[in-house]
């Protein structure tokens, strides 16, 4: 293979996804855009007939790409070679194609489309990945973990109430791209630099009959807003709302394999391994994260993405400049693909996860003993002890034990210390009473089965259908 391959085409992305942005689909909605343009401009009274129309049907599909690559060279306009092309094929209709409108018509409302699909593949693939992971939280709920705060041992939490905080982020996620979707506008017939003024010649300066063509195509296309006034270019703003969209969809992916790959450093819970894999060309033994890392190093990339649709719209002039244009055709199309690539990735995680408890409950017992300190100093007082008589002692051990343990790499023995210390009056049946995990996660349960009831389920609930659906197009192509 002697030229470069774009990853995201090459290894990660999906059919769907490819599809969406693919020259195919563009350009036929180019052509679908002319198609709706005719037949709304004749249904509103101007010289069209049903034969022209019929010549624009039947030439839909028929893409010439040589001819158009022949065009582009000539004319350096990707849309006039398009326009010559699609004439070359539908003679009857040549003469009122493309009547009225500018390039944007084409390229913005097809960049719209583009994005308004693609902003659908994306939630279906979250639902998928929320519906995993309230099956998940319901399967753990109640499972001890222990929690930790900068990394270090803190208190214990449960391995679902975890889990629901994974899917709060994507919650928010989800929440923000239903907004998008709903708010989403269509650019519409707005003329050259946004005054419609091609149209008020052709309709004879009736603006009802130009807002009723505007209305009739964003009908078609699927759109219920139309951007009330633009340049000749919708607000490059809009790009950078849907990039920050997807840069937040990375952000929560990013934050999920980060943490599973510090729980597998710990081996209490581990992506799947497939029994052929290779973890190390080198150390055969190893299991590496490589599912968490690719999702980390793809968000990676979509995150800085963001940062470039912001400059784009930063610096747009006046009506309109073209130096967004070639920016866009790399941006928007990459972040999207990404974006599938790192939701189809997670899924495949949750399909095989593994956790592993007694390790979890190994790492438990290990820290806990200092996790119950007040718990005995309180059982002790009940007894008649002195409250800092107690506490001095259990000071003294506790700082034994680290020392053991950090010095001598000893195993914790701070329980066995306490039992077998005179002046405290705790036995063995009291402190298994006092060491049982459950009695250390607080309300952790009872707040992740509480979230999903009334925060996930209505989620799910709204969009069965997606989960319905088999996972067509979820598997990983590497």
């Amino acid at each position: 293979m002697k030229e470069y391959q774009n990853p995201l085409v090459e290894r990660y992305s999906s059919k769907e996804m490819l599809y969406n942005f693919s020259p195919k689909k563009k350009f036929t909605t180019w052509r679908t855009l002319w198609l709706a343009l005719a037949e709304g401009q004749k249904e509103l009274g101007l010289n069209i007939n049903e034969e022209q129309i019929n010549d624009l049907k039947k030439h839909l599909h028929d893409i010439d790409w040589e001819r158009v690559s022949f065009y582009e060279k000539k004319f350096r306009h990707d849309v006039m070679a398009h326009l010559y092309a699609f004439g070359e094929k539908a003679i009857l209709a040549k003469p009122i194609l493309h009547l009225g409108a500018t390039s944007a018509f084409l390229v913005d409302n097809t960049d719209l489309i583009l994005i308004r699909d693609g902003l659908e593949m994306i939630l279906n693939k979250l639902i998928h990945i929320l519906f995993r992971l309230r099956n998940f939280t319901l399967e753990y709920h109640n499972l001890p973990t222990l929690a930790f705060t900068h990394y270090q041992p803190a208190q214990l939490t449960t391995v679902g109430k975890r889990s629901s905080l994974w899917m709060n982020s994507l919650l928010l996620d989800v929440e923000e791209l239903e907004f998008r979707l709903k708010n989403i506008c269509f650019r519409g017939v707005k003329g050259t630099v946004g005054t419609a003024a091609s149209f008020k010649e052709l309709f004879n300066g009736d603006l009802q009959k130009v807002k009723n063509l505007e209305k009739k195509l964003s009908n078609k296309f699927g759109f219920k807003k139309i951007f009330s006034v633009t340049g000749q270019t919708y607000d490059r703003k809009v790009d950078t709302q849907i990039l920050n969209l997807l840069s937040n969809i990375s952000q929560s992916s990013h934050k999920f394999s980060n943490d599973l790959r510090l729980l597998q450093n710990l081996k209490e819970i581990e992506e799947p391994f497939e029994k052929e894999q290779i973890g190390s060309s080198a150390m055969a033994y190893k299991k590496n994260p490589i599912l968490s890392e690719r999702i980390a190093s793809l968000a990676k990339y979509v995150i800085s993405l963001s940062n470039s649709s912001a400059m784009v719209a930063a610096t747009q002039w006046l009506e309109r400049t073209l130096d967004d244009s070639a920016n866009r055709r790399l941006v928007i199309p990459q972040s999207f693909l990404a974006t599938d690539a790192i939701l189809m990735i997670w899924n495949n995680i949750l399909e095989n996860i593994v956790v592993y408890p007694k390790m979890i409950k190994k790492h438990i017992d290990q820290e806990l003993p200092f996790l119950v300190t007040e718990s005995i100093i309180v059982e002790s007082v009940k007894k008649g002890s002195n409250r800092q008589e107690i506490h001095e002692r259990i000071r003294i051990h506790s700082m034994n034990t680290n020392e053991k343990i950090k010095l001598e790499g000893k195993e914790n023995d701070f329980i066995k210390r306490i039992l077998d210390d005179k002046k405290i009056p705790i036995d063995e049946k009291k402190m298994n009473q006092i060491l049982d995990h459950k009695k250390f996660i607080g309300f952790s349960s009872e707040q992740a089965l509480e979230f999903i009831d009334k925060q996930i389920n209505p989620v799910l609930d709204k969009f069965h259908h997606f989960i319905d659906e088999s996972n067509n197009n979820m598997d990983l192509k590497v």
